[in-house]
């Protein structure tokens, strides 16, 4: 990962696609979709495991 792609605090966000659980599936979805709209981001690591 290159400098230009670690998250600080008041520059833009990275993009980056995930698979999301979303109206009933899976879909993939990109950070970029969401341009111009207030996104919250959550992370479980570790849940639904059995660590």
């Amino acid at each position: 990962m290159s400098c230009e792609e670690i998250a600080r605090v008041g520059k833009k966000a990275p993009d980056f696609e995930a698979n999301a659980y979303f109206e009933g599936g899976f879909k993939k979805i990109t950070l970029s979709s969401y341009l111009g709209k207030w996104v919250v981001l959550c992370f479980y690591p570790g849940d639904f495991t059995f660590v």
